[in-house]
C-alpha cells in the first residue's frame, strides 16, 4: 500500500484536475443509478394504468439522465487520462534526473536495458494505475454504495440477499492481488532482462556478425522472451480464473434474487417495478464486478512497477555535494593525490598513491591494464570518491567543491569515445550550448580536424550517426579532443587516445595534443611512449601501487618498467634522452 500511496503522490500534484475528475465521476454515477429507479417507477405506472403523459415524462427523464451521464463520463475519462499523463511525465522526469545524478558506482551494477525498461514499461504501468485505479476505480465504490443504499431502502431483507456476495468478492480480490503482485514483479524483471539482451545485441551487432553468432544470439533471446511469455501467461491465467469466479458469483446471486424477489412480490412486500429495480441494480453491478478483476491486476502490476522505480528514485549516490560545498575559485592547476586508496566492491583498485603535479605540468600514467590508471582519472573527476587519503586542486579537497564546478575544471578525453546521433557541430559544442560556430571551428582546428570536417557532405552540419560510426577512429578521438577544448579546462585527462589508431592518425592526434597541453595540468594515460613525449613526470603503476615515479630521462637510467618499455618500442629512447624543453611546445591555454 505504501508504494501505491507514493505513486498517488505524483498525481496529487495536479489537484485541480484530480478534483474535477472525481467531481465528474460522482455526478455521472449519480445520474447512472437514477435510471433503474425511473425504469422501475415506469413499470409500476404501466401496470397501474396511469395515463401515458406520466410515462412520457419518465421516458424524457431517462433520456436526459443518460445524456448527462454520458457527457460527464466523457469529461471524467479525459480528466483521468490528463492527470495520469502528467503524473507519468513527472515520474519519468524524476527518474531521468536521478539517473543523471547517480554516481558511476550505481551504473556499474545496473544494466542499461533494465533501466530503459523501468523508464518505459514500468512508468506506463504506473500511468495506467493512476488513470484506472486511482481515479476511475472510484466508480466501483460509488456504484456499490448507491445501489446498496437504494436496495436496502426498498426492502432490507431482499437487499441483504442481493448484497451477500460482495464480501466474498472482496476477500477473493485481496487474495488474488497478493498472488498477482509476485507474478507481475517476476514478469517485469524478466522484461528488464529481455530489454538488456536486445540493447546489447543491437550495440554489439558488428561483433555478432563478425563471429557468425546470429543463431546463438537468436536462441538466447528466444529463451528469454519465452520466460517473459510464460510468466505473463501465468498472470493472465490467474486473472482469467478470477474473472470467471466473479461471473459465477454474480449470476448465482441473480438466480437467488429472482427466487426471493418473486416470493416478495407474491407476498406483496415489493411491487413488480421494485423487483425490476433489484434486477437492474444487480445488473448495474456487473461492470464493477468485472472491473474488480482488472483493478486487482492493475494494482498488483502498479506495486511491482513502483517497487522497481523507487529502487532508482530512492538510491543514494555516494558521490554528491557535501554540505557547505563551495564553487571552485580560479584554478591554477596544482593537483595532488595524497595517499589515495580506492576499491571497487571490496576489490582494491589503487593503494597508497601519492602524486603531485605542478600547474601546467604534463604527468604520464603508465602500467599494464588493470593497474589503476583510469581509476585515478575517475577519482580526480569524482566519478567515485576515494576510500582513503584525499585529492586536492590548488590545495582544496575536491570533496569540498561543488561537483558541477569541479567537472567544469577537468576535461577528459576518453579512450572509448561516445558521440551522439547529432551533427558534428552539436557534438563538439556538447556542454557549451552558447558556443558559436566560430568557437566550434577554432576547437576543431586546434584538434587538427577542421579540414576533414569540411570534406564531409554537409560540413559541420553532417550528422555523425549512432555512436559516431560514420567517422573513423582517429576522427572520433580528435572530435573528442575538440569537445573537451570547448570547456577550456585548466586540468586535462587524456585516456589512451592513440591506442587504436595507425601511425599517420597518431601523428595528427599528437599534434592536437601538443597544441592543447600547454598551460594545462595534464594527465596522459598511455601504452605507447610516443603519446607521452611531452611528459615532465612519469608514474608507473602495478596492481594499484606506484612502482616508479620521476622524470622520463631519469627513469631511462634505471632498470625498471619504463626503461624496458622504451627499449621494446623502437625509437622511444630518443624521445626521452634529455629533459623536456617546454619552450618548444606550441601555445595553448595560458596558465593563470
Amino acid at each position: 500500500m505504501r508504494i501505491l500511496i507514493r505513486i498517488a503522490g505524483f498525481a496529487v500534484r495536479y489537484k485541480g484536475q484530480m478534483f474535477a475528475a472525481w467531481a465528474t465521476l460522482i455526478l455521472s454515477t449519480g445520474f447512472y443509478v437514477t435510471i433503474p429507479r425511473l425504469l422501475g417507477t415506469a413499470i409500476d405506472d404501466a401496470f397501474s394504468n396511469t395515463d401515458t403523459g406520466r410515462l412520457l415524462v419518465i421516458a424524457g427523464l431517462i433520456v436526459g439522465a443518460t445524456a448527462a451521464r454520458g457527457t460527464l463520463q466523457y469529461a471524467n475519462m479525459y480528466l483521468a487520462e490528463a492527470v495520469s499523463q502528467k503524473a507519468s511525465y513527472s515520474i519519468r522526469n524524476a527518474l531521468y534526473d536521478k539517473l543523471q545524478r547517480l554516481s558511476f558506482a550505481f551504473h556499474d551494477r545496473s544494466h542499461t536495458g533494465d533501466l530503459m525498461s523501468k523508464a518505459t514499461v514500468d512508468v506506463e504501468v504506473t500511468r495506467m494505475f493512476i488513470s484506472m485505479g486511482l481515479v476511475r476505480s472510484g466508480q466501483i465504490v460509488l456504484l456499490s454504495i448507491f445501489a446498496a443504499a437504494i436496495m436496502l431502502t426498498i426492502d432490507w431483507q431482499l437487499g441483504l440477499v442481493s448484497l451477500f456476495f460482495v464480501p466474498v468478492i472482496a476477500f477473493r480480490a485481496v487474495t488474488i492481488s497478493w498472488r498477482l503482485r509476485g507474478i507481475w514483479r517476476r514478469a517485469q524483471d524478466q522484461m528488464g532482462v529481455m530489454t538488456t539482451l536486445l540493447q546489447e545485441n543491437l550495440s554489439g551487432m558488428r561483433v555478432v556478425k563478425a563471429f557468425g553468432a546470429e543463431d546463438h544470439e537468436r536462441a538466447k533471446f528466444g529463451r528469454q522472451i519465452a520466460r517473459v511469455r510464460d510468466t505473463t501467461l501465468e498472470a493472465q491465467r490467474t486473472q482469467a480464473a478470477n474473472s470467471a469466479f466473479m461471473q459465477l458469483i454474480f449470476w448465482g446471486s441473480t438466480g437467488v434474487i429472482l427466487w426471493f424477489g418473486g416470493r416478495a412480490v407474491i407476498e406483496s412486500r415489493v411491487t413488480i417495478g421494485e423487483l425490476a429495480q433489484f434486477i437492474l441494480y444487480t445488473s448495474l453491478l456487473v461492470q464493477p464486478i468485472r472491473m474488480i478483476g482488472m483493478l486487482v491486476n492493475n494494482f498488483a502490476r502498479a506495486i511491482s512497477a513502483g517497487e522497481r522505480l523507487f529502487e532508482v528514485l530512492d538510491a543514494e549516490s555516494p558521490v554528491r555535494d557535501r554540505k557547505g560545498a563551495v564553487p571552485l575559485p580560479k584554478v591554477r592547476g596544482e593537483v595532488a593525490f595524497e595517499d589515495v586508496g580506492f576499491a571497487y566492491v571490496d576489490q582494491p583498485a589503487v593503494e597508497h598513491v601519492s602524486i603531485h603535479a605542478n600547474p601546467g605540468e604534463v604527468v604520464a600514467l603508465l602500467g599494464a591494464p588493470g593497474s589503476g590508471k583510469t581509476t585515478l582519472a575517475s577519482l580526480l573527476a569524482r566519478f567515485y570518491d576515494v576510500d582513503t587519503g584525499r585529492i586536492t586542486i590548488d590545495g582544496i579537497d575536491i570533496r569540498d567543491v561543488r561537483l558541477g564546478a569541479l567537472r567544469q575544471a577537468i576535461g577528459i578525453v576518453q579512450q572509448d569515445v561516445f558521440l551522439f546521433s547529432a551533427s558534428v557541430r552539436d557534438n563538439i559544442a556538447y556542454g557549451r550550448e552558447d558556443a558559436s560556430i566560430d568557437d566550434v571551428m577554432a576547437a576543431a582546428k586546434t584538434a587538427q580536424l577542421h579540414d576533414e570536417i569540411m570534406e564531409l557532405p554537409e560540413g559541420y552540419a553532417t550528422v555523425v550517426g549512432e555512436r559516431g560510426m560514420s567517422l573513423s577512429g582517429g576522427q572520433r578521438q580528435r572530435l573528442s579532443i575538440a569537445r573537451t577544448l570547448m570547456l577550456d579546462p585548466p586540468v586535462l585527462v587524456l585516456d589512451d587516445s592513440t591506442s587504436s589508431v595507425d601511425a599517420g592518425t597518431e601523428a595528427l592526434i599528437q599534434r592536437a595534443v601538443a597544441a592543447v597541453v600547454r598551460g594545462r595540468t595534464t594527465f596522459v594515460i598511455a601504452h605507447r611512449l610516443s603519446s607521452i613525449q611531452h611528459a615532465r613526470q612519469v608514474v608507473v603503476l602495478e596492481k594499484g601501487r606506484i612502482v616508479e615515479i620521476g622524470a622520463p630521462h631519469d627513469l631511462l637510467t634505471k632498470e625498471g618498467f619504463f626503461q624496458h618499455i622504451a627499449e621494446l618500442q623502437e625509437g622511444s629512447v630518443d624521445l626521452f634522452a634529455s629533459p623536456v624543453d617546454s619552450t618548444s611546445l606550441p601555445e595553448g591555454r595560458q596558465s593563470s
